[in-house]
């Protein structure tokens, strides 16, 4: 397992506390591998050998997110995230579980992890998901719940948007695009963040698909044509949500 070549920068200088991740797995090379790619990336890394210490672990660690394995001694994967869960553990879990195990994976996702990797995985897939899903965890602590801008009205809660009075016809991936620009009004946002973030890794299109996205977003709120006002482009780095007002 070789060492990624992107950063992420979990701890750009001036950061005062790392992101934490626990990874319990019983195979030494793999936590070996595992544990020199989070902190190349900034990370703090935490393990434990077995099942029983990784819930140990995770009870008196905290992280903010946990890799576990399903094949464990003592405690198997899935008996560790039902008794977390069961806990009250909210932070996101990501399983790891040998090819072909089907059913472990649909159990895994019903006892409350967030998702999973299957064995042999690649390095770089596994950090994108951790990434990504700590965006996420950190991005719904400040859900929006209702927006308004120009003669735009949003309510993200129940999907309903109007312009002017008079109903918009949006869909929900729509809505979601929207709601995660306007999140970050003001900040330039990338389309592979956008991918990772709005669509999530599994479905992964390609960038193109974002900018279909955006420009029928633009269509649907006023904003196309050759300068737009509220969703801005880039050049080279993504888009951008302004609110003149």
């Amino acid at each position: 397992m070789s060492k990624s070549t992107n950063p992420a920068g979990a701890a750009r200088e001036g950061d005062e506390r790392r992101q934490k991740i626990l990874i319990v797995e019983d195979e030494p090379d793999m936590v070996l591998g595992l544990r020199d790619n989070f902190e190349f990336e900034g990370y703090e890394v935490v393990t434990a050998s077995d099942g029983a210490a990784g819930l140990d672990k995770a009870r008196s660690e905290k992280p903010d997110l946990m890799i576990l394995d399903i094949m464990m001694p003592k405690l198997s994967g899935l008996e560790v995230c039902k008794t977390l869960r069961g806990e009250g553990f909210e932070k996101p879990i990501i399983m790891l579980t040998a090819r072909g195990q089907e059913i472990d994976k649909v159990v895994g996702l019903e006892l409350g992890a967030d998702d999973y990797v299957t064995k042999p995985f690649s390095i770089r897939e596994l950090l994108a998901r951790v990434r990504a899903i700590l965006r996420r965890t950190e991005g719904s602590k400040r859900r929006l719940a209702r927006y308004r801008f120009a003669d735009v009205e949003l309510d993200f809660e129940i999907y309903r948007a109007t312009r002017a009075g008079e109903a918009l016809d949006m869909s929900p991936r729509e809505f979601e695009l929207l709601r995660y620009l306007i999140e970050r009004k003001g900040e330039t946002v990338s389309r592979d963040q956008l991918l990772e973030d709005v669509w999530g890794y599994e479905s992964y299109p390609s960038t193109r698909t974002v900018d279909t996205h955006i420009a029928k977003l633009r269509a649907k709120i006023g904003d196309s044509g050759s300068e737009p006002r509220f969703i801005l482009t880039m050049h080279g780095a993504g888009y951008k949500f302004v609110d003149p007002s």
